[in-house]
């Protein structure tokens, strides 16, 4: 009886186990994709405001930045779910 009960112990452990290091991937990917997104957005707007737009209309157009950003992790999200 034992010895049925450790193949499937073993490999429970090993399906928690994977299951944190996806969940680690997927925080270093959402937290990496941020970081990334916000640099990009700040240095298109400064090209942007370089090149003589009003810093308004830079900041919306950055703002795009963002959302495009947004709608990739709700699909991300999605995906998940289902």
């Amino acid at each position: 009886m034992g010895r049925a009960r450790t193949p499937l112990i073993l490999s429970v452990f090993i399906s928690v186990a994977s299951i944190v290091r996806l969940l680690g991937s997927l925080l270093v990917i959402w937290l990496t994709l941020g970081w990334k997104v916000r640099r990009a957005r700040r240095a298109l707007e400064k090209e942007l405001i370089k090149q003589g737009m009003p810093k308004r209309n830079a900041k919306k157009i950055g703002a795009q930045y963002a959302a495009l950003k947004d709608e990739a992790l709700n699909a991300l999200k999605r995906s998940i779910r289902m």
